[in-house]
């Protein structure tokens, strides 16, 4: 159906748009960016992915990478024809990421300050007296024995070897005073 006479309106153009950002966004889209830097410096644009990757050792599809071998077929006992391997003339990126994945994950879950100091706090001034702990003014949180015991444990797991300089430093002052 055709539009009614006068209602289509003649496009404008548009000063307000930064052109060289709606470029450089669109090549963004167009060509992804791959975050494994051991892939991106290897990677040839002129090549298609699945060249690009087989080059390097990698398979684009796991399923046909590893093909599971399916019991009907063992049963007629067909010849399973070798598809020929591809040539891995890339090989250290596939070295590098073996290299990178065998490292131990870094931990990097820590305490608050806070946190800490409350802790050192309750046990320098109230030993294992988690009750007393409970009624201290400065359990700001009006946390109860059992919350208090928990946080203290927490602490022991994260820091074992401050904790244990803490309780010696704290037996070290005791024999002092007493």
């Amino acid at each position: 159906m055709p539009k009614a006479k006068g209602k289509t309106r003649r496009q404008k153009f548009g000063y307000n748009v930064n052109r060289k950002r709606l470029n450089r966004n669109a090549r963004r889209k167009a060509a992804p960016r791959v975050e494994c830097s051991h892939i991106r410096h290897a990677w040839d644009h002129a090549k298609s992915v699945r060249q690009n990757l087989a080059e390097m050792g990698l398979a684009l599809d796991p399923n046909k990478a590893v093909p599971l071998r399916k019991r009907k077929v063992k049963a007629m006992e067909v010849d399973m024809e070798e598809r020929p391997k591809e040539l891995v003339r890339k090989p250290y990126v596939l070295n590098e990421l073996e290299a990178e994945a065998s490292l131990p994950e870094k931990k990097d879950n820590t305490l608050s300050r806070d946190l800490i100091d409350y802790v050192r706090y309750m046990v320098e001034n109230h030993g294992e007296d988690y009750k007393a702990m409970a009624r201290d003014e400065k359990n700001y949180y009006q946390d109860t024995p059992k919350q208090i015991r928990n946080k203290i444990n927490v602490y022991r797991r994260f820091y074992p070897a401050e904790w244990q300089a803490f309780r010696d430093s704290l037996q070290k002052s005791k024999m002092e005073v007493g």
